[in-house]
């Protein structure tokens, strides 16, 4: 193990890098253990309203969890309205929306915790997995990551293993860095994690770009050592066939995977039943809300510019029926509780 790892295993912590003995085969200096953490505490009782603890709940429970991808606060409105369970803060689709910008590592720590801290905000119950990119920097840099997007109320994060100057997982010409910068990142998010005061059950989700680059086999080796160094969940990007997503499953079993499921991309079209028997624990669907709003604007737009009139495009809906979704009864109704009266007719 190479001197920069070494530094960052800790002698004494709630959580520590020793020896597991549920764990066989493996190096006693080199395997986190957090008995706090361990699925087994999770799998009983109610879902917390907490959102970290409610998303270790759903994972250690039956059932394959689907987040899909959203890019702003109408997206989120709308897969809330849908019922969704679970969203996706996808880094492809929150560039898109808040820079106009394509996914080429060019938003900002800042960018993305502003998103968060928004989504988050809008039911603090739900679960937001975020994507974080590569953590932004080096260790000190994918610490401060964690605690950022902890308090906007994120329940995990995913952290990558490409260059800094990254791409979408989905682009051809990718980099990675070294087995142990990524594991660097990876125990760096997990001693961030465990120095939040009071016990953050934070989801640390380690993503491997390298089947692209390297081969599958090294992916899965990558997704390994991720997993000794803390890592709650396994993200396989760009798996290309079932097979190889069963492969994964199975190699990393009992870790959960997380597999991104983009139209067009270099997965398969899976639908959640199909991922859920493959034995992936999650899937997120980076892009549900973000490419069907460019088709819907283009063709509103093209409209406008047509018929000089925004009426059919409307399809009936108007400013009340549009701040409806948006939460508007939930704010009348806090109003009028708290004694006001400005909305009394609205």
């Amino acid at each position: 193990m190479s001197p920069s790892l070494d530094l960052l295993m800790p002698t004494s912590a709630p959580g520590t890098w020793n020896a597991n003995p549920k764990l066989e085969n493996r190096s006693a200096s080199s395997i986190y253990y957090n008995a706090r953490l361990d699925p087994v505490n999770y799998m009983h009782g109610p879902l917390s309203s907490n959102p970290s603890t409610r998303l270790r709940q759903m994972l250690a429970r039956p059932g394959i969890i689907t987040a899909p991808g959203i890019c702003d606060g109408i997206s989120a409105r709308c897969a809330l309205e849908a019922g969704f369970d679970c969203l996706y803060q996808s880094g492809a689709a929150t560039t898109a929306s808040r820079l106009g910008q394509p996914d080429l590592a060019i938003a900002t720590l800042n960018d993305f915790v502003g998103a968060a801290e928004m989504v988050c905000s809008l039911e603090p119950t739900v679960p937001v997995i975020a994507d974080a990119d590569t953590g932004f920097g080096g260790p000190a840099m994918v610490a401060r990551t964690v605690t950022q997007y902890a308090r906007a109320g994120v329940a995990g994060l995913h952290i990558e293993d490409q260059v800094q100057t990254k791409r979408c997982g989905h682009l051809l010409g990718k980099q990675v860095v070294s087995r142990e910068e990524f594991v660097t990142r990876i125990r760096a998010a997990v001693l961030a994690r465990d120095s939040i005061p009071g016990g953050s059950d934070f989801v640390i989700i380690g993503r491997t770009d390298s089947a692209q680059v390297l081969g599958m086999e090294e992916a899965i080796t990558r997704l390994k050592l991720a997993a000794d160094a803390g890592a709650d969940v396994c993200f396989i990007e760009g798996v290309k066939t079932k097979h190889l997503l069963e492969h994964t499953v199975n190699a990393l079993a009992p870790k959960p995977v997380l597999v991104n499921v983009i139209s067009g991309g270099l997965t398969p079209s899976f639908t959640s039943k199909e991922a859920e028997a493959t034995g992936a624990k999650i899937i997120i669907f980076s892009l549900a809300s973000c490419v069907p709003m460019v088709h819907a604007v283009r063709a509103a737009m093209k409209a406008l510019k047509e018929t000089g009139t925004d009426f059919s495009a409307a399809k009936g809906m108007g400013p009340r029926e549009f701040f409806e979704v948006m939460g508007l009864k939930d704010v009348v109704t806090l109003d009028s509780k708290a004694g006001g009266s400005a909305f009394q007719t609205i």
